[in-house]
């Protein structure tokens, strides 16, 4: 004998799982009516598209960055889908702002440890097999990062498309401001490092190599080699380190000399910049 499923059931199922309206009906069906079967059922039916759908490209989504309330601890989180229309999705987005508010909340040490963090009882991990059932787009967070510092200012640019965390090193007056305008200047100019002591020995070795060969090219005599490429270096730290960058809303100030004159000493411990799809 058929049980007979009504209209507020498969409307309570819909609201509670954002699944569409015949596959709620269905899986009322399926289950017999047993509402928690018929959940089941549809997070099953999510993980199936979400096995299928693992080869997909889901390089559209949003990027959400945070500071906690005292400022001294922030976290930017990467949360893809498939298309630009879903990425501009408000319930899409507040799922984003719910992944970033745990990773805020927990301050775990990897990706591995995000996805393992539970938002209402539920692990991310699950609740992106979930997202992915209930869209129909391959649904996934790919980039987590986090920063710890005496102030931590977030920013996020471009409509959700770039995040930036900067961590300085006083929580002084003005701070905020400043830490506005740096993370600013970092989606911008997207620095390699905080200042030269914290550029890789291979960025280094490349830059060098790319300078002697340009001069060898330009005809310079070899003893001149070495010196010029390193005019040549100091000319890379200065256009691609935070701290020697011209400041894009002074010019006659370095990002260094900004945020001493905004207080004495302050600088950038440290930043992360990520970008969606990059």
């Amino acid at each position: 004998m058929s049980v007979q499923i009504s209209a507020s059931d498969v409307n309570k199922l819909r609201q509670q799982t954002g699944a569409g309206m015949m596959d709620c009906k269905k899986a009322l069906v399926e289950a017999n009516g047993d509402f928690e079967a018929a959940v089941d059922y549809l997070r099953k039916k999510g993980a199936k598209v979400a096995a299928s759908r693992q080869d997909r490209d889901s390089n559209e989504g949003v990027i959400i960055a945070k500071a906690n309330a005292d400022g001294k601890s922030g976290i930017v989180v990467e949360v893809n889908c498939e298309t630009d229309f879903v990425a501009k999705n408000a319930d899409f987005v507040a799922f984003a702002e719910s992944v970033a508010d745990a990773a805020l909340a927990n301050s775990p040490a990897s990706l591995e440890e995000l996805k393992a963090l539970e938002i209402g009882g539920a692990k991310i991990a699950d609740l992106l097999i979930e997202q992915t059932g209930k869209i129909g787009e391959k649904i996934d967070v790919s980039k987590f990062e986090s920063v710890a510092a005496d102030k931590v200012v977030a920013y996020i640019h471009g409509n959700y498309r770039l995040g930036v965390l900067v961590g300085l090193s006083a929580d002084a007056a003005g701070a905020e401001e400043a830490g506005k305008d740096v993370a600013m200047q970092i989606a911008a100019m997207n620095p390699v490092a905080i200042d030269k002591d914290g550029v890789d020995t291979k960025t280094i070795e490349r830059e060098l190599e790319i300078a002697k060969e340009q001069i060898r090219a330009e005809g310079k005599p070899e003893e001149m080699v070495e010196k010029i490429a390193q005019g040549k270096l100091n000319k890379f730290y200065k256009e691609n380190t935070l701290l020697n960058q011209e400041f894009v809303k002074d010019s006659s100030k370095s990002i260094a000399q900004f945020l001493d004159s905004v207080s004495k000493g302050l600088t950038v411990t440290a930043f992360k910049r990520v970008q969606l799809g990059a």
